[in-house]
């Protein structure tokens, strides 16, 4: 194995980026600010998306495809949508290329192809999709109309990071359509709630769920919903927005049905997504100075089998272990059995204990002879005796274990980097010294949150759903405050 990985408290930043590229997640590419996902990492991607789609295909959502271009002046037709992402945009002006009469063997843009319309390489589908929905949507009977897309999108961004920010990134979008503004805010909760769960039941991460500041909020958005996500440097991750639309994006493309009294109205609308950011937030929320810690949902591979022999053994061994492994792949567990002979057992020790992989086995005939299998957990590090005779049922179980244990986790160390703070003084110290959340009163206005966020570099993640309300005092205006929210400083 190389030289061990950079310590969290060393540096973050560094750790961070050196799990994701040695633990074989992604890699930077030939592309400025684009990555590369590699195999085990869009393994993990796989399955988040796996179940994603199911919770979606279950609230009664339906896959479609939408173009990767959007002509200008469609993109313009919402305005605040349009500036809002207008810094971002990747623009198409060109269609051909021919070779450059000045240098033989290379390649110019061709003078003579340019586009009648600069087409813009999405960075959100809205203006493409809803410009379709005026097509789909003629009467009540059409509604509600419930459409997500698996897709790319493009945001140029000039200061990258692994998952967390690139140019481009892989995302699904929810864009649907509704009769009522009842029937789209209940849509636009509830697909947060989808989000939530999927958060907390299957990444094991706590999240917060609250709607965001008019500053923070979607550009041509009425309410912006999200949930935030605290990771192990104390930062604050927004891991999933849900939009309610309004009749913004309705009015500006024209998207109007006929009622049952036959009056023609616009419809309501939402959008809601989350992307490959999450696969930065799954490293962020549980690993350790040792590796990955994945937990065992969305592990590519539950369980690595590590036969232990002396030359000449490992066919005979590999044969006694076979009903081991077949029968944890019939409980519809994904096991690696690690039979390579170019390599030593505390290698592959060092290795899949760097991919995350929750359980190991490490099986000799020694241990098989006296019925008992050692067997390791990746996010305690305990080993333990098993018997052979319940292996499969043990590691079963061990798995549903690890699950809770890592979730309980992240959840005791947002409990305890979760602080209510009453004063600007208190609130700037503990953003140096004890980073997390933290609950403070503040007076609403745009004006005092941006004076926050340039003097302390936090920002309002949200203003929290399930939490009771508590009047006070702004900690820098002095003026009243209706409630508290939730600051951090963030990815």
């Amino acid at each position: 194995m190389s030289k061990k990985l950079p310590t969290r408290q060393e540096d973050y930043s560094l750790w961070y980026n050196e799990l994701v590229k040695r633990a074989g997640l992604a890699e930077n590419s030939a592309v400025r600010g684009c990555m590369v996902i590699k195999p085990y990492g869009y393994a993990i991607w796989e399955k988040m998306q796996r179940q994603l789609d199911d919770m979606f295909k279950r609230t009664g959502h339906e896959n479609a495809y939408f173009p990767l271009f959007v002509p200008k002046s469609l993109f313009e037709a919402e305005e605040k949508n349009a500036e809002g992402f207008a810094k971002e945009c990747a623009v198409v002006t060109h269609y051909r290329l021919q070779t450059d009469p000045d240098r033989p063997g290379k390649l110019r843009v061709d003078p003579n192809a340019k586009l009648e319309e600069e087409l813009v390489v999405r960075p959100t589908s809205e203006a493409i999709i809803w410009s379709t929905y005026k097509n789909w949507v003629q009467s009540y009977r059409d509604l509600p109309l419930l459409i997500n897309q698996w897709a790319n999108v493009v945001r140029w961004e000039m200061r990258t990071r692994l998952f967390l920010r690139t140019a481009e990134f892989l995302w699904q979008e929810g864009h649907t359509a509704h009769a009522t503004a009842e029937e789209a805010v209940a849509e636009t909760r509830q697909m947060l709630d989808v989000y939530a769960e999927f958060a907390e039941e299957h990444m094991a991460l706590p999240v917060v769920k609250g709607v965001k500041t008019p500053n923070e909020r979607f550009a041509g958005a009425e309410d912006t919903y999200c949930i935030e996500a605290l990771m192990q440097d104390g930062k604050a991750l927004q891991a999933g927005t849900s939009h309610f639309l309004g009749q913004n994006f309705a009015k500006a493309f024209d998207v109007q049905f006929a009622n049952k009294e036959g009056v023609r109205e616009y419809v309501w609308g939402t959008s809601w997504g989350v992307s490959t950011r999450l696969m930065g937030a799954l490293v962020m929320a549980h690993s350790d100075d040792e590796g990955l810690v994945l937990p065992p949902k969305l592990a590519p591979i539950q369980v690595v089998i590590i036969p232990i022999y002396k030359t000449g053994e490992l066919d005979a061994l590999l044969e006694r272990i076979k009903p081991i492994q077949m029968g944890l792949i019939a409980r519809g567990i994904s096991v690696k059995l690690d039979a390579r002979d170019t390599e030593r057992p505390g290698f592959k020790f060092a290795e899949w204990e760097l991919k995350g992989v929750p359980v190991r086995l490490a099986i000799g005939a020694r241990d098989l002879d006296a019925g008992m299998v050692e067997v390791v957990r990746r996010d305690t590090k305990e080993k333990m005796s098993l018997p052979l005779a319940d292996i499969v049922a043990s590691v079963d179980q061990l798995l549903t274990d690890i699950q809770t244990n890592i979730y309980e986790r992240a959840k005791n160390f947002r409990a305890t980097h979760t602080t209510r703070v009453d004063s600007y003084d208190e609130f700037k110290r503990m953003l140096d010294e004890e980073p997390g959340f933290l609950l403070a009163h503040y007076d609403g206005t745009s004006e005092t949150e941006e004076r926050i966020k340039e003097e302390t570099k936090a920002t309002v993640r949200c203003l929290p759903l399930n939490e009771a309300d508590e009047e006070g005092i702004c900690m820098v205006t002095g003026k009243p405050s209706p409630r508290r929210a939730y600051f951090a400083r963030a990815y």
